[in-house]
């Protein structure tokens, strides 16, 4: 039976908006509007979707680098949000975070040795004498050499950069990493590199993946499940296999026919959405994704389509299914 590492439940974030000499708040930005998912111990749920979707801000707020409006999240069964900064300085280090940009992510004023031993020290993990051959270790385990401890950041490639940048979330022995679009700025050739350390870290160290990003074909590749947002909310989730082979949400299906298909032959239809992206400031009526979607009724501009399970681990949230 399938352990749940990580639940969380109607995760909402709202940003407010701020005017006029006194900063009244006018409105809310709803970035993150009622999401709920698990995650099982072991398992990558991938989770996709148009840049302004809401998968960074849902990412950081389950860790609380962001704290969210409201909601729930259980880290193996403790409410993370009720925790208080000893407690939650605690807890991280069982949940970590892989950034989307090499480049900011790391400090340039440390070399890779110290950006490696500083979580150490903080969490007071080994003696100094051990964090040093443990930085050894870790930069060996990502395929990087020892004598690259004494490098600063701007010495390296842009791959080689999100590897100590994954080195630095191993450090201290999580059970959940949030990937945060790792491979987002990377060349191709570099990108299936960084997935297959993934993928084997994965397995050498029973870990649970977050992965969040945008390419389709790199979270199908690395993805047990998969989660589609839009607009800050639930649109589809399912096994991955399922999900490619049988969508059911339009969006999900227009997200699909962008995928590249590495044969000139292959006749494939392309489904493209009209219109721009709602503002999350101000999102429609009804289902979301009404002002984009191919196939809307009277219903789906007036009702909220009710988040169901149509098969076995299939979830979708569309009034036409």
């Amino acid at each position: 039976m399938t352990e749940a590492l990580l639940k969380v439940q109607d995760l909402v974030k709202y940003f407010p908006i701020h005017r006029g000499v006194f900063q009244h708040t006018v409105g809310h930005v709803k970035a993150v509007d009622g999401i709920s998912f698990t995650v099982n111990r072991g398992e990558t749920l991938g989770v996709v979707g148009e840049s302004g979707c809401g998968k960074s801000t849902m990412g950081r707020s389950v860790l609380r680098l962001i704290e969210p409006t409201r909601g729930r999240v259980e880290f193996e069964g403790k409410d993370v949000l009720a925790l208080n900064k000893q407690g939650m300085r605690i807890m991280r280090r069982e949940m970590q975070i892989v950034f989307q940009d090499p480049y900011a992510s790391l400090n340039p004023r440390f070399t890779i040795g110290q950006t490696l031993l500083e979580p150490m020290k903080i969490h007071h993990l080994h003696n100094p004498r051990e964090r040093l051959q443990h930085v050894y270790r870790l930069l060996d385990r990502v395929g990087l050499a020892a004598e690259y401890a004494r490098r600063f950041p701007h010495e390296f490639s842009g791959g080689q950069r999100q590897r100590v940048g994954i080195a630095r979330a191993l450090a201290v022995d999580p059970k959940l990493v949030i990937l945060d679009e790792p491979v987002a700025a990377l060349d191709v050739s570099v990108q299936s590199q960084v997935l297959n350390l993934l993928e084997d870290l994965q397995n050498e160290l029973n870990l649970t993946f977050v992965f969040i990003a945008h390419d389709l074909s790199v979270v199908r590749h690395i993805s047990d499940r998969v989660l589609v947002l839009y607009l800050g909310r639930m649109a589809e989730i399912a096994d991955s296999e399922e999900l490619f082979t049988h969508p059911l949400h339009p969006y999900t299906k227009a997200l699909l026919s962008a995928i590249p298909v590495p044969d000139p032959d292959a006749k494939r239809e392309r489904i493209i959405l009209q219109g721009d992206l709602p503002s999350p400031a101000n999102p429609p009526s009804g289902c979301p994704f009404h002002t984009r979607c191919p196939v809307a009724v009277d219903k789906c501009r007036q009702e909220v389509p009710v988040w169901r399970e149509v098969q076995s681990g299939h979830h979708v949230a569309c009034h036409l299914v």
